[in-house]
């Protein structure tokens, strides 16, 4: 979830109805940190390339899901989990009508049984960023080759990445992952996110890349 997420959107009218719809919720519900539009068109394009699932953590009042919901196959489930007991009906009832779509109320794990996935995103939980946030596990959660996005990163510009001067160790923790071919892409001069695809592996189970 990104600060001043929801007031971005006054300068990006172009998008889905659904994300309109669930802007308007946002606003609303009086709900600042929504999935800014940048990330959005991300999300909305790593959605397109699921063929059965996709997750995110931390649905706020649904923006960047109505994103990924947007561009989705009509047969991809999506799996939404928010902490916020009011913000997961809001969001709920705002995808009522879409049977792909199921929106949970509970911390971030609540996710793990429904998977595993083509896509993950990260927004509200299992990035690592915060104390006794524990990152999620792509190995469990992603399929072969599954995406997995994590937002909300200033963009780097020395290595190892540093954040308020010292060493990002949630960003370095996805960009060295063992089990990911990842990296970051800049999204807007003050946003960044970091994509990794899962690896794949040969019958004993090891990494066949490098």
């Amino acid at each position: 979830m990104t600060e001043r997420g929801t007031n971005a959107y006054k300068h990006h009218r172009d998008v889905p109805p659904l994300v309109a719809r669930a802007v308007r919720t946002a606003r609303a519900a009086g709900f600042a940190f929504s999935c800014r539009p940048e990330q959005g068109r991300l999300l909305h394009a790593l959605a397109g390339g699921a063929t059965a699932a996709i997750a995110e953590t931390g649905t706020g009042c649904g923006v960047g899901l109505a994103w990924l919901a947007a561009g989705a196959g009509p047969g991809v489930r999506l799996v939404s989990v928010e902490r916020d007991a009011e913000r997961a009906a809001l969001a709920a009832g705002l995808f009522a009508d879409d049977a792909r779509v199921t929106v949970l109320h509970g911390d971030w794990p609540a996710i793990t049984p429904h998977g595993p996935y083509d896509l993950l995103v990260l927004d509200g939980g299992g990035q690592g960023k915060t104390p006794g946030d524990t990152p999620a596990d792509p190995r469990a959660l992603l399929t072969p080759h599954g995406t997995v996005a994590i937002d909300d990163f200033t963009p780097a510009t020395t290595w190892p990445p540093t954040h308020e001067g010292a060493v990002d160790h949630a960003r370095l923790h996805w960009l060295t992952h063992p089990a990911l071919s990842a990296t970051e892409l800049r999204l807007a001069p003050d946003l960044a996110t970091v994509v990794g695809t899962r690896r794949g592996e040969d019958l004993s189970g090891r990494s066949c890349c490098s």
